[in-house]
């Protein structure tokens, strides 16, 4: 190829160039061009969300996890924040309950006597309470007919389980039969059961008499022993019984704990004991021990004719005011009377002998007991003032 011919061919080269642009060959080729950027646009419009999972797959592994812990942190801090919610508002709710319950727990404590009191209070309450039942019951006395040391003592033996109403109409033809422990040691037993069935138990009864008026004979001469050691040493000698005898025959003062005066110290709220030895501990301690004999027949008295077991008056008591219990009874002073027993309630007594000053009327003697003519045990001879104890 000539030098002219080689300068030429780039020249032809650039036409044929420009010839194929202008025809339709050039389309494709165009269109080929355009198919890359097509789908480099159509990649590029896809590539948010084709590469997405891509892209943020590493960083969603990473922000996952930190989801994770912040709901999990997030969670305790919510369970928190409740429970500190639920604590802030049921704190108030607690404390008003205690602040209503609070109340409530002391007035029943105070209606039930739970409230603590000091031993001071309580005996201050014990002396008005002894004060109080002095005025009403200022006769009050032992409600047995005795005329010594040995009457009173087997009286006593013989009122456990029964009335002394019962015993006073049985044992003036015991002590008829039997005046000393001399005579009632040497009795026939099936005698002196007969005697003394009347106030029931009486064959444990007449076993307790025949013991200890033998003892009596025995060990102490025929007298009754003054000590609580050598009374209760006694066949069916207990500690009350003991305290009867000392406290009325020999003027050594003592508490008589029976059924109603446990009953009552108690519903005063003196002590809570219901051993009779422990409530005598007790109520020793809150009062003087010469006010010992003579609040034990008052607090009986008042037991037995007002402040009974089942339906105590409490409308017609004279010392309802100084009572922690008041209204455990009937409370209308007109049905309240009604209650009332013995002399207060206008009935007899328990005494067929009884003392001078008692207000009431004697109590008459076994219908199928009743003494002859002229004795000193009869209605008529026991009604005048001033009868013979």
């Amino acid at each position: 190829m000539s030098e002219q011919e080689r300068a030429a061919a780039p020249a032809r080269k650039a036409a044929a160039g420009k010839a194929a642009g202008g025809t339709g060959t050039a389309k494709p080729v165009k269109a080929a061009g355009k198919a890359p950027a097509a789908k480099r646009t159509t990649a590029a419009k896809q590539a948010p969300t084709g590469e997405a999972p891509a892209r943020k797959t590493p960083a969603a592994k990473k922000a996952a996890p930190a989801a994770k812990a912040t709901t999990k942190k997030a969670t305790p801090a919510k369970k928190a924040t409740a429970k500190k919610a639920t604590g802030k508002k049921a704190a108030p709710a607690k404390k008003a309950t205690a602040k209503k319950a609070a109340p409530a727990k002391a007035a029943a404590a105070k209606a039930s006597g739970r409230k603590p009191e000091s031993q001071a209070a309580r005996a201050k309450r014990a002396a008005r309470i002894n004060s109080a039942l002095a005025e009403v019951y200022y006769y009050a006395h032992p409600e047995l007919d005795f005329e010594n040391p040995f009457e009173l003592l087997v009286a006593t033996v013989l009122s456990a389980q029964t009335t002394d109403l019962r015993v006073n109409q049985t044992t003036p033809a015991l002590f008829a039969a039997y005046p000393t422990p001399e005579d009632m040691a040497a009795a026939d037993p099936e005698v002196l059961e007969e005697l003394i069935r009347p106030t029931g138990f009486f064959r444990s009864k007449a076993k307790s008499l025949l013991g200890l008026s033998a003892a009596l004979r025995d060990d102490h001469g025929g007298e009754v022993p003054g000590s609580v050691d050598e009374l209760v040493k006694l066949p069916g000698v207990g500690r009350k019984t003991a305290f009867v005898v000392l406290g009325n025959a020999f003027g050594v003062p003592g508490l008589t704990v029976d059924t109603h005066f446990g009953r009552l110290v108690r519903r005063w709220k003196l002590t809570e004991q219901t051993d009779a030895v422990k409530v005598e501990q007790e109520i020793d301690d809150l009062l003087p021990e010469s006010e010992w004999t003579m609040f034990s027949h008052r607090t009986i008295f008042h037991g037995r004719r007002v402040c009974h077991s089942r339906k105590p008056a409490c409308g017609a008591c004279p010392i309802a005011e100084l009572c922690p219990s008041y209204g455990e009874g009937e409370t209308d002073p007109e049905k309240a009377k009604k209650l009332l027993k013995y002399e207060m309630g206008g009935q007899p007594g328990q005494r067929l002998k009884p003392p001078a000053d008692y207000p009431g009327r004697p109590a008459p003697p076994l219908p199928s007991r009743a003494p002859a003519t002229g004795s000193a045990a009869t209605p008529d001879a026991d009604s005048a003032p001033g009868a013979a104890r």
